[in-house]
């Protein structure tokens, strides 16, 4: 059997959730696995007796204790922040953490139907039996409910608001009516929503009021510092080269700063040491994106080249993540690269690279 690409949360973190497990003697909520404190340990990184806990989310540590704190009220939690802001990661952890299963996922989009957050039918058995509890196929929510397990919803606001309001009986009264059979389902202690969302994108559906209140927010923001994105970034990139055995040393850290450094102006609107004002695409150019260049740039350096990232490298993937709309973003790019990257010290290998993609 070929090995799996990327295992679930609570698969690849096996280890560290059980030596959590064993070593958690705090107060546990009902139908969790580990104690408030426990699951922040997990994400924030830490020790469970002599096993040491990697971190999964770097950032703002009392966000975090703000989000389990939510989880273990009867309250929903809202994962809300612009793209690439680990939002989808910090979610798949909670779940792994609290329920030991990542696995009750609804994946927002704007052809979703009801069916998708109550419940659906095997209609050859419908049709042959009537409506009865073995031709009622159950959706991730309702999974959630019977099992007291946490439910993702990823993607929140893409959904349409008939569909998203859906979820108002199910956050306010903890039940999912089946009035086909005459019955509701009744949620299990355990049982919580984790939604995440954002407005950059297109196609955003508005949170009605009172779908709304049902949610406690937390707004999760991009690195703060460039030290802070080059570590995540790096961290990141380690693990993904991990799992499809590309060579750490392959991501140097001077192109993982290059990279940043240009994503963060980019994003800002102007440079580093805030001299000077500039133009910014359409493109996010999220930490996410960092990644996906890196982890490009270093499969091209080990398949292609000498096994280390150069500038030409790094140069195939950005143009792509900068221009997103090539009626505006490729004049940003080009005005970017001809008063920054070509004046600036020791960028003139990464300027001649994107210059020759051109």
């Amino acid at each position: 059997m070929q090995e799996i690409i990327r295992p679930h949360a609570e698969t690849a973190y096996a280890a560290e959730l059980k030596a959590l497990a064993k070593a958690d003697d705090r107060q546990r909520p009902p139908g969790w696995l580990l104690s408030p404190w426990a699951v922040v340990t997990y994400l924030l990184g830490g020790t469970a007796g002599k096993t040491a806990i990697e971190p999964k989310y770097f950032g703002n540590r009392r966000l975090i204790e703000i989000a389990v704190a939510t989880l273990a009220t009867d309250r929903a939690l809202m994962l809300l922040g612009v793209p690439g802001t680990a939002k989808t990661w910090v979610s798949e952890h909670l779940a792994a953490a609290i329920s030991g299963d990542s696995t009750l996922l609804v994946q927002g989009t704007a052809g979703i139907n009801e069916d998708a957050l109550r419940y659906g039918w095997n209609y050859a058995r419908l049709i042959a039996e009537g409506p009865s509890e073995k031709a009622l196929v159950a959706s991730p929510v309702l999974t959630g409910m019977r099992t007291g397990k946490l439910v993702r919803v990823e993607e929140l606001t893409r959904i349409p608001a008939d569909v998203q309001d859906t979820l108002i009986t199910l956050l306010s009264e903890k039940i999912l009516p089946v009035p086909e059979l005459n019955t509701e389902i009744q949620a299990k202690r355990g049982f919580n929503l984790i939604a995440t969302a954002n407005d950059r994108d297109k196609g955003v559906n508005e949170l009605s009021a009172a779908l709304r209140r049902r949610f406690n927010t937390v707004v999760l923001p991009l690195p703060a510092t460039l030290d802070e994105e080059v570590h995540i970034v790096q961290n990141r990139v380690a693990a993904l080269g991990k799992a499809l055995e590309l060579p750490p040393e392959a991501a140097p850290l001077k192109e993982v700063q290059r990279l940043v450094t240009i994503f963060r102006e980019l994003r800002s609107g102007k440079t580093e040491d805030g001299r000077e004002k500039l133009k910014s695409p359409t493109a996010t150019l999220s930490t996410a994106e960092a990644i996906s260049v890196i982890h490009q740039g270093q499969s091209l350096a080990v398949h292609f080249g000498d096994g280390e990232i150069r500038a030409h490298d790094l140069a195939a993937g950005l143009s792509g993540a900068v221009v997103k709309d090539p009626g505006t973003d490729a004049a940003v790019w080009s005005e970017y690269l001809e008063t920054v990257v070509k004046r600036r010290e020791g960028w003139a290998d990464l300027y001649r690279a994107c210059k020759d993609l051109e």
